[in-house]
């Protein structure tokens, strides 16, 4: 299957159609909206049924071995390198102030959960499989992140580095994140349970996973409608940056993901995980220890631009790049 193909296919997914009908509903002002209750509920159910399904299949894992130990190794580097690269890139194309560059650039080395889950459901359609502990790295790819952004934003403003009380209250709020808790919480039970636990709650974890991706896709679309207004703002080279910072992260994922050995459904998870940016962890973070930089560029740069071009082009380039470079691994 060549290139425009795979765009062809995720782009007339029913959960990418979904996204699409979301926008298309928010930029026409529609009184269609997803309670806030009934949001959260299709978030926790998403972060549950991923954690659980990577831990059944490290279940039926031998050992950890030298090949997970070095993907996890590598995602904790990228998330703490990654803000560097964007910070240097985003002050030498632009003009934003430091704090505002910082926090974009925390963005750009954490990780968006939805982009995980539309691109595991994406190599579901396309039969393939990968491995079970990519859900480990992505509970461990927010904290590095955050903490490299706020040290760029005290190196590059001083004046930043006054939240001491607030960074406290961080650091216990990146370890109790609601969603990477669950997330690890169900990894582990999955581990545990194995094979057998799957058994038991198949209906629920399983079945009607691509249902529940498609709802809460909508109400991204949704979402993503409410923060367009936001563009208007942008400078080109600051757009620009939300474009091309992800297919920088994602060559670096797949070179690392060659080094490393990865499958192609492995590699592509990976890959995706480099090249996404946080949408709702990151600008919780920001906003209460970073409060000098503006959340009207960072939270549409990363949920307006980004996230829409991972899901839609982005996932299916990087899966192509996966099958050309690990096809032979």
């Amino acid at each position: 299957m060549d290139f425009l193909s795979l765009i062809s296919q995720n782009i007339l997914s029913p959960a990418i159609l979904f996204f699409a009908l979301g926008l298309i509903a928010g930029l026409l002002k529609s009184d269609l909206e997803v309670p806030d209750s009934i949001s959260r509920y299709l978030s926790l159910y998403l972060m549950m049924a991923i954690g659980f399904k990577g831990g059944v299949a490290i279940a039926n894992t031998a050992s950890f071995n030298g090949e997970i130990l070095l993907a996890i190794g590598a995602g904790l580097i990228f998330g703490f390198l990654q803000p560097f690269l964007g910070y240097g890139l985003l002050k030498l194309t632009t003009r934003i102030d430091n704090p505002t560059a910082a926090a974009v650039a925390a963005h750009y080395g954490s990780i968006s959960i939805v982009t995980f889950a539309t691109a595991a459901a994406f190599l579901s359609t396309n039969d393939t499989v990968y491995a079970g502990y990519i859900v480990a790295i992505v509970a461990l790819m927010e904290a590095p992140a955050i903490l490299s952004g706020l040290f760029i934003a005290h190196r590059t403003a001083p004046e930043t580095s006054s939240h001491t009380q607030e960074e406290q209250k961080l650091t216990r709020e990146i370890f109790t994140n609601g969603a990477i808790l669950l997330m690890s919480g169900a990894f582990l039970i999955g581990w545990i349970t194995g094979p057998a636990g799957m058994q038991k709650i198949e209906g629920f974890i399983d079945t009607p996973f691509q249902g529940i991706l498609c709802l809460f896709l909508l109400d991204m679309g949704l979402v993503v409608a409410k923060n367009v207004h936001h563009l208007r703002n942008f400078t080109i080279p600051l757009a620009l940056f939300g474009i091309y910072m992800p297919l920088i992260g994602a060559c670096i994922g797949l070179g690392a993901s060659w080094v490393i050995g990865l499958d192609v459904g492995t590699g592509t998870l990976f890959t995706v995980l480099c090249a996404s940016a946080s949408y709702i962890a990151v600008p919780a973070a920001m906003r209460l220890a970073l409060p000098e930089a503006k959340a009207a560029i960072y939270i549409p740069l990363s949920l307006a631009i980004t996230f829409p071009f991972n899901v839609t082009l982005g996932i299916p380039l990087y899966f192509a790049g996966a099958k050309a470079l690990l096809g032979g691994q």
